[in-house]
Order: C-alpha cells, then sequence, then structure tokens
C-alpha cells in the first residue's frame, strides 16, 4: 500500500468509501451486512486505513454498518471520516443532535476526519450564515473539543462556490473532498479547484475518481489506446494513476461493492506509477473524444450574455447541460438549478436567437435551452 503524509501520518493512498457497499436484492438500504464486513477485513489486512461514510448513505445504514464492521479492530488502527449532511435543508438547525447520533451509530468516541457535506450551490448561504444556523461554530467547538480531530468539506458546487466558501471558513478547513477525475480535470472545473486549494494550502480528498463506474470501462477504441502504451495496466487503474500523479491530492476514495474490486485497487495501490507525458496526453485526447457526443461545444467566450434580454448565463446552463447530458441525468445539473431564481433558469429563454446571431460556435442556444427544460421535466 502506498502512504501519503498529513500532518505526521501516514495514510492510505486508498480509502474505503462507504457509499456503494454490497446490497440484498438491489436495495440501497439493505446492505449486506456479511459481505460488507468482509471486504473491511481485506481492506484492513491490505494496508487501507482510511475509511468514509455520511449520514445520508445507504438509507443512514451505512454508518451503523460500518461501526459495526469497524468494532472489532483497535480504535488507534483506522481513521474514520463521516460528514454534517448540509445537503438537506431540512439539518441545517440539527447539527448538534445529528453529530451526537452519528458518535453513537458507529461506536466511537471521535472522529478522526469530519465534514461540511456537498458545500454547492443550494447551501452555501445556510453555511455561511452562522449567525442562524451555527453550523461552522458547532464543528469547530467539537474539534476544539477533541471529538473531531481534522475538520474539512466536500464540494460538489461550482468554482465560485469553493471560493466563497474558502474565504469565510478557509483558513480553519484542513482537507478539501472533490469530485476529481481525468475527465472532470476540465468537465467541471477540477484543474482550477486543485489550483485554488493549493493556494489556500489544502490538500484535496478525492471522491468519485471513476466517475460511477464511468471511466472503469471504456469504448473499445480508446482502451485499445491505453493498452498500447501500458499493456500490463487495467483500464481502471489509468483513472488512480492520473490522479496519483497530481501532488495536491493526498487521499483518493473508492466505492467500493465487492471483493473482487477491493482486491483489484489494492493491487493498483500497492505502488506509485505516475504518468509521464505521452501518457496524459493520450489520456486528454481521450476526453475530448468522449465529450464530444452528445455535449455543446461552448468556450465560454460570453459574447451571448450581452445580447440576451433575461441577462441569462448562458455559458453557465450550457456547462450544467452538459453535465446532464453527459452523465445521463445525476443530481449536480439539478442541484445547482434548484438555487437559481425562476427567471434565470433554462426555461426563462424567449426563444429569441439574438444570442445565437453573435455565438462564435454558431450553437443553437435556445433549442439547447428548451430541451435542457425538457430533460429537467
Amino acid at each position: 500500500m502506498i502512504y501519503r503524509d498529513f500532518q505526521g501520518m501516514k495514510l492510505s493512498a486508498l480509502g474505503f468509501g462507504a457509499m456503494r457497499l454490497p446490497v440484498i436484492d438491489g436495495d440501497d438500504s439493505r446492505i449486506d451486512e456479511a459481505a460488507a464486513a468482509e471486504m473491511v477485513e481485506t481492506a484492513m489486512a491490505g494496508g487501507i486505513n482510511y475509511y468514509d461514510t455520511a449520514w445520508g448513505y445507504h438509507d443512514g445504514n451505512s454508518e451503523l454498518v460500518l461501526g459495526r464492521a469497524l468494532k472489532k479492530y483497535p480504535r488507534d488502527s483506522f481513521c474514520l471520516a463521516t460528514k454534517f449532511p448540509g445537503y438537506d435543508a431540512a439539518n441545517w438547525g440539527r447539527v448538534k443532535e445529528i453529530f451526537e447520533s452519528q458518535l453513537e451509530k458507529l461506536q466511537v468516541e471521535y472522529f478522526d476526519f469530519y465534514l461540511f457535506h456537498n458545500v454547492c450551490e443550494m447551501n452555501i448561504d445556510a453555511y455561511l450564515d452562522d449567525g442562524k444556523y451555527g453550523i461552522y461554530s458547532y464543528l469547530i467547538g467539537q474539534k476544539r473539543a477533541g471529538r473531531i480531530r481534522h475538520l474539512g468539506f466536500s464540494c460538489h458546487g461550482s468554482l465560485e462556490v469553493l471560493t466563497r466558501f474558502l474565504e469565510k471558513y478557509g483558513r480553519d478547513m484542513e482537507f478539501c473532498q472533490l469530485q476529481l477525475n481525468y475527465l472532470d480535470w476540465t468537465f467541471q472545473n477540477g484543474k482550477e479547484k486543485v489550483a485554488l486549494l493549493e493556494k489556500w494550502n489544502i490538500p484535496v480528498w478525492v471522491m468519485e475518481p471513476l466517475r460511477g463506474g464511468k471511466l472503469a470501462k471504456l469504448a473499445p477504441e480508446y482502451e485499445a489506446e491505453l493498452k498500447n502504451l501500458r499493456p500490463d495496466e487495467e483500464i481502471p487503474a489509468w483513472a488512480f494513476r492520473f490522479l496519483q500523479s497530481i501532488p495536491n491530492v493526498t487521499m483518493i476514495l473508492s466505492g467500493m461493492s465487492t471483493r473482487e474490486q477491493m482486491e483489484k485497487n489494492l493491487a493498483t495501490f500497492a505502488e506509485d506509477r505516475k504518468l509521464n507525458d505521452e501518457e496524459r496526453k493520450a489520456l486528454e485526447s481521450i476526453v475530448n473524444r468522449m465529450l464530444s457526443v452528445g455535449t455543446v461545444p461552448c468556450t465560454a467566450c460570453h459574447y451571448c450574455v450581452s445580447h440576451c434580454p433575461r441577462g441569462l448565463d448562458i455559458p453557465g446552463l450550457i456547462a450544467l447541460y452538459n453535465e446532464h447530458a453527459f452523465t445521463g441525468g445525476g443530481f449536480i445539473a439539478p442541484m445547482a438549478l434548484a438555487a437559481m431564481p425562476d427567471d434565470r433558469k433554462p426555461q426563462a429563454c424567449l426563444h429569441c436567437r439574438s444570442c445565437e446571431q453573435v455565438c462564435p460556435q454558431q450553437i443553437k442556444i435556445s433549442e439547447v435551452m428548451t430541451d435542457f427544460a425538457a430533460k429537467l421535466g
């Protein structure tokens, strides 16, 4: 196992994400506890010492199952992370109640790592309004009391949201968990987000390294290109090698569902095999081709914005459209749009086509807005 330094600690570079534990009959709320415990045993034997869960995973059962699975091991043999579920407005005033319940569910007296969960457009104002909800004050108090050893946050929001959170709380944040992989390096401004965190001297924890499995298996022609460069490398391992090549990445979480996935990932993390320039360019080329299908080639030049009578952020909406189209749905676009007023959503487009007259890419923007609104129901 590869280990990374973090404040004098040795953390396994691969972390066990408990969001996709094995389940019974496809029911996400019914975890196969025996299989999950076996996976934890395999992880511990393989050198993994970081375990990540959250209040909402598996309808609240992930914390319970992981707590029972880890109970048999010495407390100092693993690091445990969970999160305050600020993605749900119903929880904003319940930080103390939820935190105390999490300690009970996980059967521990402290958390090694604790996160503000999913800082994004729809909750950034609540997180920043400490006078109203007191989320920050409570969590920083728990850190001072030793019940949180390291405080950080996860972020699915835009670069602007990330910047706002850092400007308010960055001095107290010790790590940031990002959706990061070789596709989102450009698709979700991953490169810029990592650079911003580096300026704040905040190391990166990675979630979705395989983008929900999309990077575990590629089109045959892409796989052939990668196999030509590294014949002995499994396709999913390319995603991990890409992340191993980013200096600011400390922890890479993988939501493994089977023991076979666990064993393959352990084999990958037995050694550092960073990508060279040729290999990175090959991945970049593959990403460009992947994103050319079903997405809109907007360059965010913003010519369109000045010609929109409604003042819509057309490049921002198109970026969300591309995310939604490529992913085949998902929560990121609906989550971001939920935070917008109705007169800024794609449905507000007047279809006057003024923007299309100045678009260098000749994008039929009005049709994109119509399709986006239809996709969102």
